[in-house]
């Protein structure tokens, strides 16, 4: 199968989630991230994930075990895990793997391809937001324009009637390309994680971000800035 993302949707089921967090993360691409809410709908198509895996990863919130904070990555896959970035932006992850064996996806940014007058104004009202392309353009971003939080940390993606909902590509999962570097129009690349420090960080043996080449809502790539001492 072609790297490319088909653009077929269909809404994934437990086992969908119960796989590698490296092959979730790759089928999250092009997959479609919707918030209901009383204010009205705004649907993200994912371009940009990171995966995390777990005591294997160093990168990863769990790579020292499950803790209050993270608890939510232990869930079954297909739940969402949110937490609080140096206590100001939230960043929001779907969980990956079986129960008990923490690991998710972070979503780092998408296009919103519904509800673009609400994700506008929720963006507007936290920051700047100059054209379409930056609405949801990083994970901070791409939280705010959906108009989740913290509060939802641990909602289960797939409840039927939820707020949240997620629907993926294709008609069956097909994991990590095995022409996941070839830079071609619509195809997934891959790279090293963005500010992650020590061996996590390193793209060699990391190189679990992804994005799909020629998207213009991916983030710029920044390297981990070194503590001042």
């Amino acid at each position: 199968m072609s790297a490319a993302v088909s653009s077929a949707q269909y809404e994934p089921d437990r086992a969908w989630f119960a796989r590698p967090v490296l092959d979730v993360a790759a089928d999250l691409l092009g997959a479609r991230l919707m918030h209901s809410t009383p204010e009205g709908l705004v649907t993200v198509r994912l371009t940009e994930v990171e995966a995390y895996g777990g005591l294997d990863d160093p990168g990863s919130h769990a790579a020292r075990g499950v803790t209050l904070r993270n608890r939510s990555m232990a869930l079954a896959g297909g739940h969402l895990y949110a937490y609080r970035h140096l206590g100001l932006h939230t960043c929001l992850n779907v969980v990956a793997g079986p129960e008990g064996s923490p690991s998710a996806v972070l979503l780092r940014g998408g296009e919103v391809v519904d509800g673009e007058p609400l994700a506008l104004t929720r963006r507007t009202a936290r920051g700047v937001a100059k054209t379409a392309r930056d609405l949801a353009r990083g994970p901070a971003r791409l939280a705010v324009a959906l108009g989740v939080g913290v509060d939802h940390d641990g909602a289960d993606l797939l409840e039927r009637g939820g707020c949240l909902t997620l629907t993926v590509c294709g008609s069956q999962p097909t994991g990590v390309p095995a022409d996941a570097s070839l830079d071609q129009s619509g195809a997934v690349l891959r790279g090293p994680r963005v500010g992650v420090s020590g061996p996590g960080g390193d793209g060699e043996l990391f190189p679990w971000r992804l994005w799909l080449d020629g998207e213009p809502t991916v983030s710029a790539y920044r390297a981990v800035s070194p503590r001042r001492r």
